[in-house]
């Protein structure tokens, strides 16, 4: 099992999970994290850091959620590997509880 990066990221892509992964899985895009699969070793450290609970046990995932166990599959293989926390965008706040955000998805 993995933990999920979900769609609750997009533009607000707080990074205090980061900060307490013991194995580096977290790559950043230009508007949000995401895990790789194959990295992370289900600790669930990062769970409750996420401000916004975008971060959710794989066994977890609603079935509108679904879709991005693969996404964070594909993506972090594209995207940086984050290891230290940084600021989260300017307008951050803004977004924590804005639905739908699929379509703000920078890749």
């Amino acid at each position: 099992m993995t933990f999920v990066v979900t769609e609750q990221c997009i533009k607000c892509k707080y990074t205090d999970c980061v900060e307490v992964c013991p194995v580096d899985c977290f790559h950043e895009g230009p508007n949000m994290l995401v895990i790789d699969p194959e990295e992370c070793i289900d600790c669930s450290l990062c769970d409750p850091e996420c401000p916004v609970e975008a971060i959710v046990a794989e066994d977890d995932l609603r079935e509108d959620q679904r879709q991005w166990l693969s996404l964070n599959a594909e993506l972090s293989r594209q995207w940086p590997v984050l290891s230290e926390k940084k600021d989260a965008p300017e307008d951050a706040k803004e977004w924590e509880m804005v639905e739908g955000k699929i379509e703000h998805l920078e890749r």
